[in-house]
């Protein structure tokens, strides 16, 4: 609990930090290592030795997703990260996301035409890890960095942050001290009681990034009604990511994803609710 408690302090200012305070390439940059090195434990965990043809290709190309992403959509009306016009004008007319997700998609599965053989070859389940792992995972988190690129955007990128941590916290707590019911096989430790008080938890954190729009900026981006529902329900977002990314540990018999974070495991095992929450958050804030 310990260690746990300790790199929360350091964390979660330094997130806070780069997020909100530093210029938007280094919000991209951190997304990027942080999908990197998911994409690597992930691939890990589930393909041990049979899927290392990918590894490095499935690697790079989470790593260059977030980047991509940035890079296309601030492009034409912020000179994303390289600048230029003529750049500008040429990633306003092509899709460069799509472009990657369909060229990753053909070298993985040419990959396992060519790697074919009796004794030695890619299975489906390696072809799939590498996929979701590559893409579908670097898409999600990379939702932080749209976020990030909104009006006032160096506050929103903190909605689903607050939701997921917010969620996080109140669950663990409310199941240490109330849990008797147990939610689902999944995850043992897990409680009925602890996923309401995720629930409450998850508006409590949207709440506070509410509070600190208003007080910082004077900004009110969203009514108390609004924080309410998006809180709980981005909770409930959180909760299904976090129970997601259990049921991939507890097929493949492993306690945690890594130890990059002394007390919280790899980057999957603390931001796997972060995932589903933030595009969540986003799709949200266009209803709304």
């Amino acid at each position: 609990m310990f260690k746990r408690v300790m790199v929360a302090v350091v964390g979660i200012p330094a997130l806070i930090a780069i997020l909100g305070c530093a210029p938007a390439g280094a919000s991209v940059v951190l997304v990027m290592a942080l999908c990197g090195v998911g994409a690597w434990e992930l691939m890990n965990a589930v393909t041990k030795k049979s899927g290392e043809k990918l590894l490095r290709m499935t690697v790079l190309i989470a790593a260059v997703v977030p980047a991509v992403l940035y890079e296309e959509k601030a492009g034409g009306a912020k000179g994303g990260l390289l600048g230029g016009q003529a750049l500008a004008d040429v990633l306003a007319k092509l899709p460069l996301t799509a472009v990657l997700a369909l060229a990753f998609v053909l070298l993985v599965f040419l990959s396992a035409i060519l790697d074919y053989t009796e004794k030695d070859r890619l299975t489906f389940r390696d072809v799939t890890a590498a996929l979701f792992a590559g893409l579908c995972f670097p898409l999600m988190l990379s939702c932080l960095l749209l976020l990030r690129l909104e009006e006032y955007g160096q506050l929103l990128v903190f909605a689903p942050l607050g939701v997921s941590f917010g969620s996080d916290t109140f669950a663990l707590f409310a199941g240490l001290l109330c849990g008797k019911h147990k939610l689902t096989p999944v995850s043992p430790k897990k409680t009925v009681e602890g996923a309401v008080g995720g629930l409450l938890g998850g508006v409590i954190g949207l709440a506070l990034v509410k509070g600190a729009a208003r007080w910082l900026l004077g900004l009110t981006f969203l009514t108390w009604p609004q924080v309410v529902v998006l809180g709980l329900l981005g909770s409930v977002a959180g909760q299904i990511g976090d129970l997601s990314f259990s049921v991939i540990k507890r097929e493949f018999d492993i306690k945690d994803y890594g130890n990059l974070l002394p007390g919280h495991g790899g980057v999957l095992d603390r931001f796997d609710s972060v995932t589903f929450v933030a595009p969540f958050i986003w799709l949200a804030l266009y209803a709304v």
